[in-house]
């Protein structure tokens, strides 16, 4: 008896092969240009993909054969499942607001920074600028000269080997004030700075009177009031207002207007009794506010995620404005790093791309976590900010379900139907794809003391992955 899928091909009508011979033949082609470029000498047209293999480390050719070493260690999708199950398990909370000397027991002259480790001869300008201004801050130096020569020397160290994070130059010294929080789920805490606003700013590498002044505004007034204010209030769930401003068009990277609004709001009565007001009308008019925030909430919940053999999850990107460097659960405190970008975006005034630093910035902990850059399509205005299309901001959140494990429970895209983020990015599916993270970010100035001159969209460098890769491999084959 003949069925529809037993029939005869010219039974079909279509001259057989589905019609592939008989029909217009569209072909698409990827990687090498060969086939497309004798195609097209035939007046074939050929729609091409922009893809190729991620490169490697310096005479790295083992890409394949570390691939199959990994995706077959036995501990993998158990690793996996543990390491993603704590991320996505998280619950961060505000408790307190303290000194960094206190929290991190930072001893007088030495500072903090954003991404992988850094010596002064390699740092770029707008960290220069903002180690700088720190100096002067804390009272080390009267002026930048004096500054430099002291930095020279002084013990610099990555805000993330403190359970520390930091946007764009991340400079963190002991008189600064921390945010506290807590990850009520698995017991972890985490720091981050507070948000000093837009423009001339120490985090972008400014260091002007101004920036000092405010500096110490927020020591001697903001950071005390923030404490009293939250000590009364009692632990501020930090999730619960980032999933609501995701429904309210923040990705929470580059636009934190509702997640700023919704915690003023939550504090406002604690701020008032506390005699915060100058502290309230500067958190109600900054809409970064909450952006160091998300980024505690991001690095506390991260770090739940650490130190699972095995695990081929990613639990740290960041940036120090000269190298991009990323960690994975299963190599411990390893970084793997390569050439930070520059961002592709919007620039300020008459600036433009030759005014721009390489990528900086620990608020890639962001995307590590499912928000930002890999939440766009729940913030279509940020397009306004950074470039591109509505669209695009769609598109941009589509890809990343291609590199990550998981959809977030509680952080959803109601243009995607309530769908939740993509969460947790896996080194295998990266290299596999050659899909990288994408990244929305400020971007600062090259010359210290400039600050913001734009925003924009950027990557990591591809090599990061394979050299995550190739690490794992040699763990699976010893664990083997």
């Amino acid at each position: 008896m003949s069925t529809p899928s037993a029939r005869e091909p010219h039974e079909n009508g279509d001259g057989g092969l589905g019609g592939l011979l008989t029909r217009e033949v569209k072909v698409v082609a990827a990687g090498a240009s060969v086939l497309a470029d004798a195609l097209g000498e035939q007046a074939v047209p050929v729609e091409t993909v922009d893809w190729r293999p991620p490169a490697g480390p310096a005479g790295y050719t083992g890409l394949a054969e570390d691939l199959a070493v990994v995706m077959g260690d036995r501990r993998r999708a158990a690793a996996d499942a543990t390491a993603v199950g704590r991320l996505l398990g998280a619950r961060p909370h505000l408790v307190d607001v303290r000194p960094a000397h206190e929290v991190l027991d930072l001893e007088p002259g030495s500072f903090l920074h954003a991404g992988p480790p850094l010596t002064w001869e390699r740092a770029s300008g707008p960290m220069r600028g903002a180690l700088i201004g720190a100096a002067i801050f804390e009272g080390l130096a009267e002026t930048p000269e004096d500054a430099e020569l002291l930095l020279r020397t002084a013990p610099l160290e990555p805000c993330h080997h403190h359970g520390t994070v930091g946007p764009m130059a991340g400079v963190v010294s002991p008189s600064m004030w921390m945010f506290v929080v807590e990850d009520a789920e698995n017991g972890g805490t985490a720091y981050c700075s507070l948000n000093e606003g837009l423009g001339k700013v120490l985090r972008y590498g400014a260091y002007g009177p101004e920036v000092i002044e405010r500096l110490r505004w927020m020591a001697g007034s903001l950071g005390p009031v923030l404490r009293e204010a939250v000590r009364a209030h009692g632990p501020v769930d930090l999730r619960a207002i980032m999933a609501q401003a995701l429904h309210m068009g923040d990705e929470l990277h580059n636009r934190n207007r509702a997640a700023t609004s919704l915690f003023v709001r939550e504090l406002a009565g604690d701020l008032a009794e506390a005699g915060g007001v100058e502290a309230l009308r500067f958190a109600a008019g900054n809409d970064h506010f909450f952006l160091n925030l998300a980024m505690a909430a991001g690095k506390v919940s991260a770090d739940a995620a650490r130190d699972v053999p095995g695990s081929s999850l990613v639990v740290a990107m960041a940036r120090n404005g000269t190298d991009f460097g990323i960690q994975v659960s299963g190599t411990g405190d390893r970084w793997f790093t390569g050439p930070a970008g520059v961002p592709d975006g919007l620039y300020l005034g008459s600036y433009g791309p030759g005014d721009a630093n390489p990528d900086i910035g620990d608020s890639t902990i962001t995307e590590t976590t499912g928000v930002g850059g890999f939440a766009m399509a729940a913030a279509p205005a940020i397009v306004r900010f950074i470039g591109g299309e509505v669209p695009d901001a769609l598109a941009a959140t589509q890809r990343m379900y291609e590199i990550t494990l998981a959809e977030h429970p509680a952080f959803q895209v109601p243009i995607l139907d309530f769908r939740g983020t993509p969460v947790g990015i896996d080194v295998t599916k990266v290299v596999r794809t050659g899909l990288l993270p994408v990244v929305n970010t400020g971007i600062a100035g090259r010359v210290a003391g400039t600050g913001q001159v734009g925003a924009g969209l950027v990557s990591p460098p591809a090599e990061v992955f394979t050299q995550a890769l190739h690490a794992l491999a040699e763990q699976a084959t010893i664990a083997s």
